[in-house]
C-alpha cells in the first residue's frame, strides 16, 4: 500500500520534464522516457512483493528519488529505499516527526541556522546554507539538529531539479563553539554520515567549508575522515564568505553576506514551503518496514560502534 500520490503503471511517461533536464537527465543519469517508466514500474512491482515492506510510497516523485541518485540502476535504487526505509525505524530520533510546528524545530529554523537558498548555484544546483553559529549547542540536542536537516531535506527531494542536478551546501562555521564539537559521539557522527551517503536520495555534489577556526582543525579532519572517497573529494575549505561568491551568484545569497534577499525573508518563505508540505512530511511516518529481517543493514551500523573508541568529548584541540 502505497503513501502519498497514487500510481499508474499503464502511464506511458510520467513526470515528463522540460528539454533543458530532459538533456541533462539523459547525459548524468541514462534516462529517457522509455527508462523511467519501465524503472518505476519495476520499483512497484518489488515493493509490492517484498516480503518486510509493510507501507512505502510508490508515486513517481518519490520513486524517482532512488533512481536518480543510482543513475537507473534498478537494483541500487531498490538497496537504498531498503536502507532508507531502514534508518527511518533504527534513527526515529533523527528522521521522524518533521513537523515545522514542533516548537524545537520551529525556533531552529527561524534562529537562520539552515535554509536553501532562493537560487541555484552555477550548475543549477539546489545551495543549503548553514551557519553553525546561529545553532545554539546549549540549548538543543544532536537529534533537533539532524531532524532539522531531515525536514529540510525530505522537502526538497521530490523536485526533479534538485533529484537530476544535486545538491551544494555552504557552511558558515563562524561562531563555532566547543559545544557544537561536543554535540555528536563519534558513533552516532559516523552512523549519520552512514546514513547520509548510503541511504538518503540525495545527489551530494559539493560541499564548502568557511570561516572555519583554527581550534577546530582536527574536529572536521576526523569528521571528513569518515566520507567516502567520492564525498571526501568534493570537499573544500575556504577563508571567508567572499570566496563562495565565486560559485554562488552573489545575489542570491541572504543580504548578510552581501546578497539581496534577508536572511528573515529567506527563514519566511520556507517556513511558508513547509507548512505547504506539512502533511505529506508528517505521513512518512507511516511508511514502515520490518527490520528484524535486515539484519546485514543494521549490522553495518552496529560494526561501527566497534570500530570507534572515543567520542568528540573526549577529542583533543589545539
Amino acid at each position: 500500500m502505497g503513501v502519498g500520490y497514487d500510481s499508474d503503471d499503464n502511464t506511458v511517461e510520467e513526470c515528463p520534464l522540460a528539454d533543458g533536464l530532459r538533456l541533462v537527465a539523459k547525459q548524468e543519469l541514462r534516462e529517457d522516457d522509455i527508462i523511467r517508466t519501465h524503472s518505476l514500474r519495476a520499483m512497484r512491482n518489488w515493493i509490492r512483493k517484498h516480503p518486510d515492506i509493510v507501507n512505502c510510497r510508490t508515486d513517481a516523485p518519490f520513486l524517482l528519488r532512488f533512481l536518480r541518485t543510482k543513475k537507473f540502476s534498478v537494483p541500487m535504487a531498490q538497496d537504498m529505499l531498503e536502507r532508507y526505509l531502514v534508518i527511518r525505524q533504527l534513527y526515529p530520533q533523527w528522521f521522524s516527526k518533521l513537523d515545522v510546528d514542533d516548537p524545537v524545530i520551529s525556533d531552529i529554523l527561524d534562529s537562520g541556522y539552515l535554509v536553501p537558498l532562493p537560487g541555484r548555484d552555477e550548475f543549477g544546483r539546489c545551495v543549503m546554507f548553514s551557519c553553525a553559529g546561529r545553532f545554539d549547542p546549549y540549548k538543543y540536542t544532536s537529534a533537533d539538529m539532524a531532524r532539522v536537516h531531515a525536514l529540510i531535506g525530505e522537502s526538497l527531494m521530490d523536485d526533479a531539479e534538485n533529484q537530476i542536478k544535486g545538491y551544494s551546501y555552504v557552511n558558515d562555521e563562524s561562531g563555532l563553539l566547543m559545544g557544537h564539537m561536543t554535540l555528536w559521539s563519534f558513533s552516532d557522527l559516523k552512523r549519520i554520515i552512514r546514513c547520509l551517503q548510503s541511504s538518503t536520495p540525495m545527489r551530494h555534489k559539493s560541499t564548502y567549508f568557511i570561516n572555519v577556526p583554527n581550534f577546530a582543525d582536527k574536529f572536521f579532519t576526523t569528521t571528513v575522515s569518515f566520507l567516502n572517497s567520492k564525498l571526501k573529494s568534493r570537499v573544500k575549505f575556504y577563508s571567508g564568505q567572499k570566496d563562495i561568491q565565486k560559485f554562488i551568484d552573489p545575489k542570491y545569497l541572504p543580504k548578510e553576506y552581501g546578497g539581496e534577499i534577508p536572511l528573515a525573508t529567506m527563514i519566511v518563505e520556507l517556513k511558508k514551503k513547509l507548512r505547504a508540505k506539512r502533511e505529506m512530511l508528517m505521513a512518512l511516518d507511516d511508511m514502515k518496514i520490518n527490520v528484524n529481517g535486515k539484519g546485514k543493514i543494521i549490522s553495518e551500523f552496529d560494526d561501527m560502534q566497534k570500530e570507534l573508541t572515543g567520542s568528540f568529548r573526549k577529542l583533543e584541540v589545539d
